[in-house]
């Protein structure tokens, strides 16, 4: 019998992996989503059943992907996306959507990516880890924060490990300093006027080699970075205070409302007075 749960994950405040919504869902014959873009990773594991993935890969065109039962399937944000169940032995699946600064190596490592986004496991005891930690999530929506996180954290863990495409990844313990320091650093100063420079500058070396070592280890450049955080305090801000978004705009480093409004908008696809909206009737 058809069956749909989903839960909202009721705070924003874990930095390294933060999770949007989760849950598990038994579709009917032929039921599909999309074509739509997430702003966050979403990740579903087909327990049984089998339906089509058709996601944008690097050259923009839309591949269609056969996805059965044991197989899962990674939307990345900004991707276009849409699936649908088979109409004959239509899908049932675990998903989670989560983000953070650790999102994006963590994937990474997993071996997937928009050109082979489809998950098949190598270890049998690895995967059932994962499966279970889902399950756990899918049936407890209502457990604190922590005992969420906690959960995601044993899921991404799994899912990392038992990737039949998982990569190594090697990194000194010298530019992990340095990109600890970046991000301390931020996490200090994200509502001053730094940029890319200044952030170079705690590591004492040029703007072209500290990007590179940051990007290499995070997924992503300087600037992103410190535009995504930014925006990830501003929400979180407008959740859970009464400021005026003219004050969380000078907050979060943008003295500058309309500059703010703008780049708010680029990143989340909303504008800022839509957003918290939606997220304040939640």
């Amino acid at each position: 019998m058809p069956e749909q749960i989903m839960h909202i994950f009721p705070h924003v405040n874990f930095a390294d992996l933060t999770m949007f919504q989760f849950g598990k869902h038994s579709c009917d014959p032929f039921y599909s989503r999309g074509p739509y873009v997430h702003n966050h990773y979403l990740f579903h594991y087909v327990r049984s059943g089998k339906g089509n993935l058709y996601s944008e890969n690097s050259d923009g065109q839309i591949i269609r992907h056969n996805i059965e039962a044991g197989q899962g399937f990674m939307i990345w944000p900004k991707q276009v996306v849409s699936y649908a169940a088979d109409g004959d032995d239509p899908w049932n699946y675990f998903w989670v959507e989560f983000d953070g600064f650790k999102a994006r190596e963590l994937v990474a490592e997993s071996g997937l990516t928009v050109n082979q986004p489809i998950y098949t496991s190598k270890d049998k005891n690895l995967e059932r880890k994962m499966i279970n930690a889902m399950r756990h999530l899918a049936d407890n929506g209502n457990a604190s924060p922590f005992e969420l996180i906690g959960y995601c954290y044993l899921f991404l863990d799994a899912y990392v490990a038992s990737s039949a495409h998982r990569k190594k990844t090697a990194h000194s313990s010298l530019q992990n300093f340095y990109v600890q320091e970046i991000l301390l650093f931020i996490e200090n100063h994200y509502h001053e006027e730094i940029g890319v420079e200044d952030l170079a500058a705690i590591c004492n070396l040029d703007r072209s080699h500290v990007g590179k070592i940051f990007k290499s280890l995070m997924g992503t450049n300087l600037r992103d970075f410190l535009i995504r955080y930014r925006v990830r305090k501003a929400c979180e801000m407008m959740k859970d205070s009464s400021k005026s978004i003219t004050e969380i705009s000078t907050l979060v480093g943008y003295p500058n409302l309309f500059s703010f409004s703008r780049t708010f908008k680029s990143i989340v696809g909303q504008s800022p007075r839509e957003w918290r909206s939606q997220n304040m009737l939640r």
